[in-house]
């Protein structure tokens, strides 16, 4: 069983519907992965139709089409923030001289 099948199946399981939710860190434990394995696991699963929806206090797995609507809307605002960072670091170029 892949690390993507234990996710999906953690949060199939025990994390159906907000109410159940679970932190990152809880879930880095009972899963012995890293955060940012988490993460990449839980795009390959949103990415594959599976309905993990999150907020800011953890990850389970909806039972609601609202669940899903609050996450989109979650992860517009993060998309949002990080275009206006590349927004800013494009604009910082103009401190550099040419060529460097």
């Amino acid at each position: 069983m892949t690390r993507k099948d234990q996710l999906l199946g953690y949060l199939e399981g025990a994390c159906r519907g907000r109410a159940y939710r679970v932190g990152g860190k809880e879930l880095e434990l009972a899963l012995n992965i890293s955060g940012t394995d988490l993460r990449k696991l839980v795009n390959k699963l949103r990415q594959e139709t599976e309905p993990i929806a999150s907020d800011q206090t953890g990850y389970f797995y909806a039972d609601n089409a609202g669940d899903i609507y609050a996450t989109i809307r979650h992860l517009r605002k993060m998309r949002d923030g990080i275009d206006a960072a590349i927004r800013g670091l494009e604009q910082s170029l103009d401190k550099f001289p040419v060529g460097r």
